[in-house]
């Protein structure tokens, strides 16, 4: 990963003419994918690295964790613009875009690859393996159901990063206090998601504990959702949001329909409360980025091998709530959530 001031120009040109033709290669499948890389330029025998940031989808949460993970980075002393360049893609969501990313970072011999989201975190794996290149995760609610590591937590391979388990029991204790009538929670989940999946396990085996049904409304693509949410507003007394990427992207949608049904959304982080989920016990996805570029910093500069980190898990969940979406449904929130709430939106952002 050292690289001296001749050798970097050449990867550098070599760089420049690589990613000017990976951007076509990806439109062709999604139409809307993403390619952005900065130069660098650093004395002779300094260390400078490239890192292939792979995003899996366009939304909030994902965003935020990209920011996060370049800020644990600097955090570390690795800048971008300084001493590190950063091949930037995103898929829009779509399986076999994500794999040519991965192979357009394998071919512009990237030091390490960042996978954001379970999608693009299990093609970054599949194919950075060959190479022996370094992955790192983050936004993978469950790396074992993911095949990413084993029941202990270890690595499967070179590859590790973080985790946004959601805190569950948090969430329904929380909609149980906000919506004490409440005898149903609809739920809308990928299928092709195993995150989703395993998440939607665990609401059905807590839900009982709470007075609570769980009501499924399972798709296969954005296609499929606003078929499924009209179904599911017809059963269910409100609606949990997980951080499932099809969903997620179709969430003003599914915001719009339930809004006009005066049925609440509970989101699962705090981009989703801001743009029209009622509350949410949520993770903060700066935070969860900022851990993983911490764990990203340590392998590129050799204090450990991604091998031999177990994957990590963000321990904070804090209560967000929207008073105006509270307002709107005619639901008052109890001054004690109040009082403990990481944050309180007084609008509803687009």
């Amino acid at each position: 990963m050292k690289k001296t001031l001749k050798t970097l120009a050449l990867t550098m040109t070599a760089l420049s003419l690589l990613t000017g033709c990976s951007a076509p290669t990806a439109e062709t499948q999604s139409g809307s994918a993403e390619s952005s890389s900065a130069s660098i330029q650093t004395a002779e025998g300094d260390t400078s690295y490239i890192i292939g940031i792979g995003q899996y989808a366009e939304h909030g949460s994902l965003d935020n964790c990209r920011e996060g993970f370049l800020q644990g980075l600097a955090e570390a002393g690795i800048v971008e613009g300084e001493n590190l360049t950063v091949i930037y893609e995103n898929s829009q969501a779509d399986n076999s875009t994500a794999n040519q990313i991965i192979d357009n970072f394998i071919s512009q011999d990237a030091d390490l690859i960042c996978a954001i989201a379970t999608p693009m975190a299990q093609a970054a794996y599949s194919g950075a393996r060959k190479e022996n290149i370094p992955v790192i995760y983050t936004a993978v609610t469950d790396p074992v159901a993911a095949a990413l590591a084993d029941e202990s937590g270890a690595p499967v391979g070179e590859i590790t990063g973080t985790s946004d388990k959601l805190p569950v029991r948090e969430q329904l204790e929380m909609i149980r206090a906000l919506l004490p009538d409440a005898k149903s929670i609809g739920i809308l989940y990928s299928t092709g998601e195993v995150n989703s999946e395993s998440t939607l396990a665990e609401y059905k085996e807590l839900a009982p504990e709470y007075g609570f049904e769980i009501v499924e409304g399972p798709v296969t693509s954005t296609a499929d959702i606003p078929l499924a949410a009209d179904n599911i507003l017809e059963k269910a007394d409100c609606l949990s949001n997980l951080t499932d990427n099809t969903v997620v992207n179709s969430l003003p949608v599914i915001l719009d329909k339930a809004a006009k049904k005066n049925i609440p959304v509970f989101g699962s982080e705090i981009e989703q409360v801001k743009i029209g989920c009622l509350a949410s016990m949520g993770l903060d996805y700066i935070k969860l980025g900022q851990q993983t570029g911490q764990m990203a910093a340590k392998i590129l500069k050799g204090e450990a091998k991604a091998s031999e980190m177990n994957y990590e898990i963000i321990e904070e969940a804090s209560f967000y709530a929207n008073a105006a979406v509270a307002d709107t449904l005619g639901i008052t929130i109890p001054e004690d959530m109040t009082a403990s709430a990481a944050e309180i939106f007084t609008e509803i952002t687009q």
